[in-house]
């Protein structure tokens, strides 16, 4: 019978043993950027909703919104549409087979994080 070990060493490895490397620090902000686009569509949706109700909800959302809170929230908002789009192409580049080494995915993981942060800029001096 074989010999059974597995009250002696963990079943799968833990984030303790791993070693931070940019691919996985940019597959978890892939989700997280995720996540906080749905909470900042749901506000916009409320700002449309608000408009649509009445002057004293759409007062109450638009002053939310245009708070120093609200500026933060939504330019966090578009820090986290760039860094999503700019992820989003990256996985489309490892989809074709390309950039998969990890020297490669280094670059395009700094590319990301790098280039979304440029853009965030951008469109704020734009806007």
């Amino acid at each position: 019978m074989a010999d059974d070990t597995s009250g002696v060493r963990p079943l799968s490895p833990h984030l303790q043993i791993y070693r931070w490397q940019v691919p996985m620090l940019t597959s978890i902000l892939t989700r997280i950027t995720g996540n906080a686009l749905i909470v900042s569509a749901l506000l916009w949706v409320w700002w449309l909703l608000a408009a649509a109700t009445s002057p004293e909800a759409f007062a109450t959302a638009d002053g939310f919104l245009t708070s120093w809170f609200g500026d933060l929230v939504m330019t966090l908002s578009v820090l986290g549409l760039w860094y999503h789009y700019l992820a989003g192409l990256r996985h489309l580049i490892y989809d074709a087979g390309r950039g998969l080494d990890i020297p490669t995915a280094e670059k395009l993981g700094w590319a990301c994080i790098i280039g979304s942060v440029v853009l965030t800029v951008l469109t704020l001096i734009i806007v």
